[in-house]
């Protein structure tokens, strides 16, 4: 269908905005006809068929069991991932758990936990989905070592500048049950390409 009124642009693009957060959310289903009801009421000034005290305590269970499912997913598919990965080729795995591959083998200086490194990066989570880039921004970070994700904090420290690694970092060395904003869950196992560019004295 063609939208040409304003208006009805703007509806179906706050419709596809509603409905992006929702799948980012975990909801993969909706009714329907209930969500367009709840939408009239709310327009037409209607008395809810749920009140607002109800419909918060009903969306803060449904929101508890959706995240509780979601964490033990990624706990378990982590977990899967990082067995089947540790027996690839060049893939080195350290006492902590973090897995990692040398992609690119410096010959400068190691940093320290208490220097500040410039680096390129690229995150994704292990189903290949991208969720931060320094290459797409076209500009290093800068970052102390000791102020990252414990599994950088490891890595960092055994690469010389000029390398470039791959890490695959377990949960509880990345963001754990809390998960980062909306990009990254809880108990996500990541990937990150690491290049260090510079240590910064």
């Amino acid at each position: 269908m063609e939208y040409k009124e304003e208006m009805d642009k703007v509806s179906y693009c706050l419709g596809l905005s509603i409905s992006s957060n929702l799948l980012m959310s975990g909801i993969k289903s909706i009714n329907k006809e209930a969500f367009v009801s709840a939408i009239d009421d709310a327009f037409s000034g209607k008395t809810p068929s749920i009140s607002p005290e109800e419909a918060n305590k009903t969306l803060q269970d449904f929101f508890s069991k959706v995240q509780a499912k979601m964490s033990g997913e990624a706990l378990e598919n982590g977990k899967k991932f990082l067995e089947d990965n540790a027996k690839n080729e060049g893939v080195k795995i350290l006492d902590s758990g973090l897995q990692y591959k040398v992609l690119e083998e410096g010959s400068g200086d190691k940093p320290t936990e208490n220097d500040q490194v410039k680096c390129h990066y690229e995150g994704k989570l292990i189903n290949g989905q991208v969720f931060d880039s320094s290459y797409k921004r076209n500009e290093p970070a800068t970052f102390p070592v000791n102020g990252v994700i414990k599994g950088w904090v490891e890595a960092i420290q055994m690469m010389n500048v000029g390398s470039k690694w791959q890490l695959y970092i377990p949960s509880e060395l990345a963001y754990g049950s809390q998960g980062a904003g909306q990009a990254i869950g809880p108990n996500e196992t990541l990937i990150f390409d690491v290049e260090l560019l510079e240590i910064i004295k």
